[in-house]
């Protein structure tokens, strides 16, 4: 006897409410914002100054940074200590580009940057031959930090390096590139990296409108990202990366190749740092090898378990509150910023181990059950 069984419908990308808050977002983004910015005088309280403007862009670049975060430890538990790499490389990426916008602008008048000029190079490295070119750039920040990643994540992942041995060859990873990307004769800069940025496709960078339209760009690609690892993690994929997070054996008995999927989400969250890389250079105006310093990837993992991990809406919150926190702080008490991020993190890991939305559905949780026992006496 056959028994049909039958399915539970897929459950929507958003919930009414979701898709609300979604929307509301989209709206701040792509019109509040740019109207008390471009529109209200500035002698109003309502105008969003330029300054707020570039730190809600950058703190932005860094959500996208957490919401890759979360796609590989929240829902795959592979804690990277690496990741500040692959937006390092983003930036880099998108620097070379800028720098070739600057042509004959520069202290030199020479079409070198001045870096090149100053070392007394007389053309540029091979790897700069496609830096003139904005579509051969937007291919490179996809690619470049994708294959990195591919190829560190094929061999780590086949050779079924997991936990802290991960963390650890993640972070020796980003220190070596930072280390190679201080030296002169690599072509990027050295320590004082790329900076001194003018245009970009022809536009000058230094305006209002340009500011906005980047912040407005980063806004949807925040947005963007947040509904594609939506769709992935409610999709097959990601019960599959959750039941590897919970007991990768079990997966592996079931026939499931965890090398696949544990490949295609750690290249995916290296893709979107490179984005986050990319679309953070131009509203910032500098790349250095500082990006890359361990210290910044922690950073990364930080936003991710403050906001709440495996919540996707956590990072984000996560990446807000640190670094709104980091700017009050570093003008307000700069000598105590760093005690704040370490108390942060040790009161989240102790008492708040699901982090700020964490505790948010678990108050909710608890004022549901007080109503249901008020209505049963």
């Amino acid at each position: 006897m056959v028994t049909n069984i039958s399915l539970p419908p897929r459950a929507p990308l958003l919930t009414r409410k979701g898709w609300g808050a979604f929307l509301v977002a989209l709206l701040v983004v792509c019109a509040l914002a740019p109207v008390l910015n471009l529109l209200v005088p500035q002698g109003s309280v309502f105008h969003l100054s330029d300054y707020a403007v570039a730190l809600l862009g950058r703190i932005m670049c860094y959500a996208i940074c957490a919401l890759a975060m979360d796609l590989i430890w929240g829902y795959t538990g592979i804690l990277s200590l690496g990741h500040g790499l692959f937006f390092a490389l983003g930036g880099y990426v998108m620097g070379m580009y800028l720098m070739r916008q600057i042509g004959r602008d520069g202290n030199y008048k020479s079409d070198l940057p001045d870096f090149m000029v100053f070392l007394d190079w007389k053309e540029l490295p091979w790897h700069w031959a496609l830096s003139d070119s904005f579509v051969a750039t937007l291919i490179l920040i996809v690619l470049v930090p994708g294959l990195v990643a591919f190829v560190f994540g094929y061999f780590a992942f086949r050779s079924r390096i997991k936990g802290v041995y991960f963390s650890i060859i993640t972070q020796a990873m980003t220190f070596a590139a930072m280390l190679l990307f201080f030296r002169n004769e690599t072509g990027f800069g050295g320590n004082n990296g790329f900076t001194d940025f003018k245009r970009i496709l022809g536009i000058p960078i230094a305006t209002q409108n340009m500011r906005m339209t980047l912040f407005v760009l980063t806004g949807l690609t925040l947005l963007g990202f947040f509904l594609l690892a939506r769709w992935l993690v409610r999709a097959k994929f990601g019960r599959v990366l959750q039941a590897i997070r919970d007991a990768e054996s079990r997966v592996m008995f079931s026939g499931y190749n965890p090398l696949g999927y544990k490949l295609a989400i750690w290249t995916l969250s290296a893709v979107m740092c490179g984005v986050a890389g990319a679309l953070y250079v131009p509203q910032v105006g500098i790349i250095n090898p500082g990006e890359m310093s361990p210290a910044s990837s922690i950073e990364i993992a930080i936003w991710a378990a403050v906001g709440g991990r495996a919540t996707l809406i956590g990072p984000i919150v996560g990446a807000f509150v640190v670094n709104g926190a980091k700017s009050w702080l570093t003008v307000a008490a700069p000598e105590f910023w760093l005690y704040f991020l370490g108390g942060l993190f040790i009161v989240v890991t102790l008492f708040l181990p699901n982090g700020i939305v964490g505790l948010v559905q678990k108050l909710k949780a608890l004022k549901k059950n007080q109503a249901t026992a008020e209505d049963k006496s």
